[in-house]
């Protein structure tokens, strides 16, 4: 019996479909209508697809660095240009801020959140994070208050944990309402769906983001570090 070429050389053309000994007397419409990209669906992988919408991660913004390796959706695209609006904006008025403020879970702290903490110091962005900047005897919301009033952005890693503990009216609760007020807030969903977001606050779901299901947490961080540089 003849064996499909497909997995070594692709079906990505019509003559390339017909130089397979398996499928070149098939019927074109088993195929959906021809042998195309939507035989061998190299470029429609759901590794391209977000569950926002957002298509394939084909974009890059204009505020991406020469020779960047990191692509967008073009939803992403679309949702961190405000954010990149305001980051510009605060460039001149204050320069001193750090690039980020991370808000996440109390549980989370020691996993997922040092996890992103640790990526983006790695590739330079400045992060105002719990673990290390709210020092032992200092009330906790007054250095809440400070960290995001000294911050460009606020980052809110979208966890189980953060999930459970929004509808409890937590510290976390008081950060995203300060950080809904303007253009500064970028969601990062991790283990999780913006659907599970969306029934827990729609108005936090509404504001589109990043999702680790889409791209690696590294992959954010670089995402991140592109969006707050100067």
């Amino acid at each position: 019996m003849a064996r499909c070429t497909a997995p070594i050389r692709g079906h990505s053309s019509a003559a390339a479909a017909a130089a397979c000994p398996a499928c070149r007397y098939r019927s074109s419409s088993r195929y959906g209508g021809g042998y195309g990209s939507s035989y061998y669906p190299s470029t429609s992988s759901s590794s391209y697809s977000s569950s926002r919408g957002g298509g394939r991660k084909s974009s890059k913004p204009r505020w991406s660095s020469v020779g960047s390796a990191v692509f967008y959706t073009p939803q992403e695209v679309q949702s961190l240009t405000p954010i990149r609006e305001s980051v510009e904006a605060q460039a001149t008025r204050h320069p001193d801020r750090r690039d980020v403020f991370l808000c996440h879970a109390w549980d989370d702290r020691q996993g997922a959140a040092k996890q992103l903490h640790d990526l983006l110091e790695a590739v330079g962005v400045k992060v105002w994070f719990s673990e290390k900047d709210l020092g032992l005897g200092v009330p906790m919301m007054r250095a809440i208050d400070k960290g995001l009033a000294n911050s460009k952005v606020g980052l809110v890693l979208v966890t189980p944990a953060l999930l459970a503990r929004l509808p409890k009216e937590s510290v976390a609760d008081k950060e995203l309402s300060t950080l809904l007020a303007g253009n500064r807030l970028v969601p990062i969903v991790h283990n999780t769906t913006y659907e599970a977001l969306r029934e827990v606050s729609p108005m936090l779901a509404s504001r589109t983001g990043l999702d680790t299901a889409e791209d690696s947490m590294s992959e954010v961080a670089a995402k991140i570090a592109e969006l707050v540089a100067p």
